[in-house]
């Protein structure tokens, strides 16, 4: 099946380079050049990749990853900055960016993050076939069913994104095991680069705030000192 990648670039000269290279990959590209066009056009769904500009007209990225990620289905976000847009860089990827590529670019360095971003797809799809024969896992009021990807604390259902179940469920699946953020990114992200580790920090405190009672003492994610992250035992 032809995969479907919706570029979302304001400008003409960069949005046609991406546009060429996505085509020549064997996959259907759409372009737009508004923000909050572009994210009408994702909300239509079959999309498979988002390419997506900081600096929009109508809705900027920031504001158009936040609602990407803000949905239930998982869709991988490539986000593209200024060289010396660092901390738009850490904002994107704090709101769910799966990468950034910095301009100017070439086409093969996005041509290599375009097919990284789908083998991370397929892997993430191949644990979540495995998931399907999980059991639910039930601890102290917290209640995850991998089939469905619901989750409840206290009987009470609790909406996370994409990601954040990602992170529970495979935090809730080596229960007592300690993870440095390294290794998050690798097993729940699917990849490791230098300077993405903050963002494991970002996604468990949004993940303690809806799950925990009260997240700055935690009894669920718990933070082992100098070392990560783990599981109550």
């Amino acid at each position: 099946m032809t995969r479907t990648v919706l570029i979302i670039e304001d400008n003409p000269g960069i949005g046609e380079l991406v546009r060429m290279q996505v085509s020549d990959l064997g996959m259907q590209a759409v372009l737009v050049d508004r923000g909050d066009t572009g994210l009408e056009r994702f909300r239509k769904g079959g999309v498979d990749l988002v390419i997506l500009d900081l600096m929009l007209p109508g809705l900027d990225g920031l504001a158009v990853c936040r609602e990407i990620r803000a949905g239930a289905g998982y869709v991988p976000v490539l986000m593209l900055t200024a060289k010396s847009a660092e901390l738009d860089r850490v904002l994107g990827l704090e709101m769910g960016a799966d990468d950034y590529l910095t301009k100017p670019f070439s086409v093969a360095e996005l041509a290599a993050r375009i097919k990284a971003l789908f083998r991370r797809v397929d892997a993430l799809s191949r644990r979540r076939s495995v998931e399907e024969d999980a059991p639910e896992v039930e601890v102290d009021g917290l209640r995850i069913d991998p089939v469905r990807r619901r989750v409840f604390v206290q009987e009470a259902e609790v909406e996370l994104t994409a990601r954040e179940f990602e992170l529970l469920w495979h935090f809730a699946s080596h229960r007592g095991r300690v993870f440095s953020r390294a290794q998050l990114l690798d097993a729940v992200w699917g990849y490791n680069h230098e300077g993405y580790e903050h963002t494991v920090n970002t996604h468990i405190n949004r993940l303690r705030n809806k799950i925990e009672a009260d997240p700055a003492a935690p009894r669920y994610v718990q933070t082992v000192w100098g070392v990560g992250y783990r599981f109550m035992d």
